[in-house]
C-alpha cells in the first residue's frame, strides 16, 4: 500500500537464498495465514479465545521482524547480508510484541501504575514501528509522528490554543502501546483483519488470469471507440485501482501499458500521463475496497461497511464520469480515432474465457448485503470461490499452479509490512491526540477559524486536506485526516459520513495537485513528460473531485443520506452537470467552442451539479442550470452538423 513503488515488492523468489529467505517466507506466509485464520473465525473454532488487541499485537511483532529482515536501511537499495543490527532490530520487535499479546489483558488495567514491562515493550515497539516506518515509505509520515510524540511530552509549552497536556516518557509509552486508542487501535485492527485478506484477494487475482481478464475486457469493450486507449486506461484503472489499494502502483501496472497506447493514437505525454494518474488515484475512491479505506471509514464511524459504499456510489459515478466524458470530447476535438480492431479481443471470446472471475465479487457483494457478513469473512468466500473457478477453468488455456498460489500468500505478506506499521504509526499519532486533548483543541481552533462559517472551514480543510497528504501513502493520508480534520467539520454540524469522504477526497487529491502530486509524477516518467504539466492536465481531469465534495457536504442527498426522490433529483442533475462541466473544460461538444460558449456550458454545469438542498434557493439555480443546459446542448446538436456541411461544401468549392 506504500506510494513508493520498489522492486523488491515484485520478488517472485526471495532477496536472499538459503534460511534467510525461507525465514522470510515463512514470516511472510504467517501474517497473511493468520489474517485469514482471523477473518474465517478460525481461532475461535478450534478453541483458541484470542482478544483482538492481542492478535493485532502479535501480527503487528511478526511485520516488524519481518521489515528488519526485508527492508534495508538504506531505501531502495539491494543487499546480500542482513547486519547484525537488523537481526537485533527484528529479534526486538518480535520479542516485544510477543510479550504485550501476551500479556495485555492484565497490563490494560495498569497503564497508570506504569509497568516495567509493558513501559520497556511499548518503547521498543514505538521506536521500531517508526523505524520500519520510515524504510518502508521514506522520512514523511515518521517525522509527524515524531513531532506528535514530542507533542505529547512537551505539549504544555505549546502556545495557545494549541497547548495540551505533558505525560512522561513512561506514561506516555504504556499509554500509546496498550490502550484501544493508541498504537494497537482502530487503524491497526482494520490493517490486520482486513485489509491483509483484501491484499490476497488482489494477489490471487493477478496469478489466476483475473487482472488480465479485466484489462482484456476493458481493451475489447473501448478501444473500438475514439479515444479507445484513453477509454482502456480509465475502466482498467478503475477496476484494479479499487483493489490495488495504491495510485501509485495503480499507474505503474497499468500505466506501462495504457499511457504507450495513448501516446501512438494521438494524445500528447502530458495528457497520456494526466489521465492514467487521475484515472488511478480515482481507483481510491471506487467502491467495494476503497484502497481498503472504506473499512477504516465504517471502524470510525461505527457504521456498516455497506452504507460506506453506498455513500460513496454517486461521488465515485460523478468521478468517472467526467473522466471519461472528457477523454472521449478531447479525442472528438483532436481527432483520435478508434484503434485497429486487429489489435482488439473480442468481448464474447474474452467473456467466454473469464465469465468465472465475476462469481467471486458476486459472492462478496451478496455476504456483505444480503448475508450481513463482516468484510473480512465476505473476502474469505470470495477467496475460495476465486481459487477453485480458477483451477477448475483457468484463463485462456492456463490454470494457476500451487507454486504461484503459495507465492500470492508470502507476497501477500510482504505488501502487508507497509500497510501494518502506517497504521501502527497512526495509531501513535491517535493515542497523543487523545492523551494530550490536542484532539479537542485542534477541533476547536479549526472551528474558531471558521467562524461559523462551514464553507470557509471547508475551504480551510481542504488544503490542509492536501498539504498533509502530500507523499503520504493513501491510508496514511486518510487516517491522519480522520483524526485531525473530520472532527472539526462534524462539529460545525455536517454528517460524519459526509465529512470522512470529504477529508478522504482532498487527502487523495495531494496524489495530482502539485508541488507534490506523486502520481502524476509517476505517469510522468513513464509518459516521459513534463511533471508539473503532466499535474496539471491530471487537475483539469479531475475537476469534478475539487468540487462535488464540497457539494455532498452542503447535500448529503448525493451520498445517499435523505429522501429517495431528493436523492434522484441530485443525482439527476448532478450527472447532467457534470456532462455540461466536461463540455466547457474540453471546449467541444459536437464543434469546437469558442471562449463565451466554454463559460456559457461550465456555469451551466456548475448550476446544475449544485444540489437542490444545498442551500435556501437553490432549487432555482438547479433548475437553472438544467434550463440553461437543455438549450444549450440542443443549440450544439443542431449547429454542429450545420458546420460540418458547411465545411464540406467549401472544401468541395476549393477542390
Amino acid at each position: 500500500m506504500s506510494e513508493t513503488v520498489s522492486p523488491r515488492d515484485d520478488e517472485p523468489t526471495p532477496a536472499m537464498p538459503g534460511a534467510v529467505g525461507w525465514l522470510k517466507i515463512a514470516l511472510a506466509s504467517a501474517i497473511t495465514i493468520a489474517a485469514l485464520m482471523w477473518g474465517g473465525d478460525l481461532f475461535r473454532r478450534v478453541g483458541l479465545n484470542i482478544l483482538t488487541q492481542q492478535f493485532v499485537a502479535g501480527m503487528l511483532a511478526v511485520s516488524l521482524a519481518l521489515a528488519f529482515l526485508h527492508l534495508p536501511a538504506r531505501r531502495d537499495t539491494m543487499r546480500s547480508t542482513i547486519p547484525w543490527y537488523d537481526w537485533l532490530f527484528a529479534a526486538a520487535g518480535l520479542a516485544s510484541g510477543m510479550y504485550l499479546a501476551v500479556n495485555i489483558p492484565s497490563l490494560v488495567d495498569l497503564i497508570l501504575m506504569r509497568p516495567r514491562g509493558g513501559v520497556i515493550a511499548g518503547g521498543v515497539m514505538i521506536v521500531l514501528s517508526i523505524e520500519a516506518l520510515r524504510r518502508a515509505t521514506g522520512w514523511s509520515l515518521p517525522i509527524i509522528i515524531i513531532l506528535f510524540v514530542l507533542y505529547g511530552l512537551y505539549g504544555h509549552l505549546v502556545p495557545e490554543p494549541l497547548d495540551g497536556r505533558s505525560s512522561d516518557v513512561q506514561r506516555l509509552a504504556a499509554y500509546l502501546a496498550i490502550d484501544v486508542n493508541g498504537m494497537l487501535g482502530t487503524p491497526i485492527i482494520v490493517a490486520c483483519t482486513v485489509i491483509v485478506a483484501f491484499l490476497l484477494f488482489g494477489s490471487l487475482l493477478s496469478v489466476t488470469g483475473g487482472a488480465a481478464f479485466l484489462s482484456d475486457l476493458s481493451l475489447s469493450l473501448m478501444g473500438g471507440f475514439r479515444g479507445g486507449p484513453a477509454k482502456i486506461a480509465v475502466l482498467a484503472s478503475s477496476l484494479f485501482g479499487s483493489i490495488s489499494g495504491s495510485a501509485v502502483a495503480n499507474v505503474v501496472a497499468s500505466g506501462v501499458i495504457t499511457i504507450p497506447w495513448m501516446k501512438r493514437a494521438g494524445y500528447s505525454p502530458a495528457r497520456a500521463g494526466g489521465i492514467e494518474a487521475v484515472a488511478s488515484t480515482g481507483g481510491q475512491l471506487m467502491p467495494p475496497v476503497m484502497g481498503a479505506s472504506a473499512f477504516l471509514i465504517a471502524e470510525f464511524l461505527q457504521i456498516p461497511y455497506s452504507e460506506v459504499l453506498l455513500a460513496a456510489l454517486v461521488p465515485a459515478v460523478l468521478y468517472y464520469l467526467a473522466l471519461f466524458i472528457q477523454v472521449d470530447l478531447e479525442a472528438g476535438k483532436a481527432g483520435i480515432n478508434a484503434m485497429p480492431r486487429s489489435e482488439l479481443p473480442r468481448a464474447r471470446d474474452v467473456l467466454k474465457s473469464g465469465w468465472h472471475f465475476f462469481l467471486p465479487f458476486v459472492v462478496m457483494i451478496y455476504a456483505l448485503f444480503s448475508l450481513n457478513w463482516q468484510p473480512q469473512m465476505a473476502v474469505v468466500a470470495a477467496i475460495v470461490t476465486l481459487i477453485v473457478l480458477a483451477v477448475l477453468f483457468g484463463y485462456k488455456g492456463k490454470r494457476p499452479a500451487i507454486q504461484d498460489l503459495l507465492r500470492s500468500v508470502h507476497r501477500t505478506g510482504l505488501s502487508a509490512v507497509d500497510i501494518i506499521v502506517i497504521c501502527a504509526g497512526a495509531g501513535v499519532v491517535i493515542g497523543v491526540l487523545s492523551i494530550s486533548g490536542l484532539g479537542f483543541s485542534l477541533t476547536l481552533t479549526l472551528v474558531q477559524i471558521g467562524r461559523g462559517s462551514l464553507l470557509l472551514l471547508l475551504l480551510i480543510a481542504a488544503v490542509v486536506c492536501i498539504i498533509l497528504g502530500m507523499g503520504l501513502p493513501t491510508v496514511g493520508v486518510y487516517v491522519l485526516l480522520a483524526a485531525l480534520v473530520a472532527p472539526a467539520i462534524i462539529e460545525l454540524g455536517v454528517t460524519p459520513i459526509s465529512a470522512h469522504l470529504y477529508v478522504m477526497y482532498f487527502g487523495l487529491l495531494s496524489f495530482v495537485t502539485p508541488p507534490v502530486a506523486v502520481a502524476a509524477f509517476a505517469a510522468a516518467s513513464i509518459a516521459k513528460g513534463d511533471p508539473l504539466a503532466t499535474a496539471l492536465q491530471a487537475m483539469r481531469f479531475g475537476w469534478t473531485a475539487y468540487i462535488v465534495p464540497f457539494l455532498f457536504v452542503f447535500s448529503p442527498a448525493l451520498v445517499m443520506q435523505g429522501e429517495a426522490g431528493e436523492i434522484a433529483m441530485a443525482v439527476a442533475t448532478a450527472l447532467f452537470g457534470v456532462f455540461l462541466g466536461s463540455v466547457g473544460m474540453v471546449g467541444y461538444m459536437t464543434r469546437s467552442l469558442g471562449a463565451i460558449h466554454r463559460v456559457a456550458f461550465l456555469g451551466a454545469g456548475m448550476m446544475a451539479l449544485m444540489p437542490a438542498g444545498a442551500f435556501e434557493g437553490a432549487v432555482y439555480t438547479d433548475l437553472a442550470g438544467m434550463a440553461a443546459g437543455i438549450v444549450l446542448v440542443g443549440y450544439e446538436l443542431w449547429r454542429g452538423p450545420r458546420s460540418r456541411r458547411s465545411a464540406d461544401a467549401n472544401a468541395g468549392e476549393l477542390s
